[in-house]
């Protein structure tokens, strides 16, 4: 067997937060992948000895996609994974606090197709997509809300076009979109100020599976019937994830909203509109 490779990153951002980042399905959907051509769409993890991992990578084209996938040998929580790949090849991961920061090795047996480097090399770009999106999330903003009703149906509530006109009052009394929930597919989100003209954000539904989990990327801004997806206006938010996981619990639905990148200047109006929009959403699912 060939001298393991080894990938690093230093994540700024406490141990606790990049343990879940890299260990709950709805996060690491978002972000295993090595470039913007590829995305995950499903992943599931079974942490403990002995559990199964998957996530399904594909591009983004649908030209191509695969299971990666593993069984756990060892897991200490906020400390250290390793598992065994299908092909027995073996991967071993380690999180260290280093004062409020933490660091994250991963160590795995190469394969005998690919050069050393060019496999160093996509690995090291995945690792560097999990720390920019855990460094994110933790600047960011999270609401949630517990919901007497299915999964299935806080999903179908929060993106049906009448329902959405009513729990998004809170944010603008005529907030509406215009463009569908498909993936893959670019939405606007829009409200109107207090002299009837439009504006709003210009998104991109990045995933949305039914009663588990809804992504949006923000690209740019909608103003005057005009997208606008460049230049200072947007710069410092473009880019910015907002998420929605539906998570069972009891006989009903935790949803976790997630907004993560560039928000720090809207932080005191989320804080302030965010739980009253999920009351609202809340009320009218019950």
């Amino acid at each position: 067997m060939s001298e393991k490779i080894t990938v690093t990153a230093l994540v700024n951002a406490p141990l606790e937060k990049v343990w879940k980042s890299w260990t709950e399905p709805y996060h690491i959907m978002n972000w295993n992948h090595a470039n913007d051509d590829w995305h995950t769409t499903h992943a599931t993890n079974d942490l403990r000895q002995g559990g199964k991992f998957t996530a399904h990578m594909a591009a983004k084209d649908k030209s191509f996609g695969f299971d990666f996938e593993g069984i756990y040998d060892k897991v200490i929580p906020n400390s250290l994974i390793s598992y065994l790949m299908p092909d027995g090849r073996a991967v071993e991961i380690t999180f260290k606090d280093q004062d409020g920061e933490t660091w994250v090795s991963e160590s795995f047996d190469p394969e005998s197709t690919n050069p050393s480097d060019l496999q160093r090399q996509g690995w090291q770009a995945i690792l560097n997509n999990f720390k920019k999106y855990t460094e994110d999330l933790w600047k960011g903003r999270n609401y949630s809300i517990y919901i007497e009703a299915s999964p299935e149906k806080v999903h179908e509530t929060m993106t049906d076009a009448e329902k959405y006109r009513q729990w998004t009052r809170p944010f603008n009394e005529s907030s509406y979109f215009r463009g569908t929930w498909e993936e893959g597919t670019r939405i606007l989100f829009i409200g109107c100020d207090e002299q009837g003209n439009e504006g709003g954000m210009v998104s991109r539904i990045k995933a949305n599976q039914k009663g588990r989990y809804i992504s949006i990327e923000h690209l740019g801004e909608y103003k005057n019937g005009e997208e606008i997806t460049s230049g200072p206006n947007v710069e410092s938010w473009a880019g910015c994830l907002e998420n929605y996981t539906f998570l069972p619990e009891g006989s009903g639905t935790r949803i976790l909203v997630e907004l993560t990148g560039g928000l720090d200047s809207f932080a005191e109006y989320f804080d302030n509109t965010w739980p009253k929009a999920l009351e609202v959403l809340k009320s009218i699912c019950e």
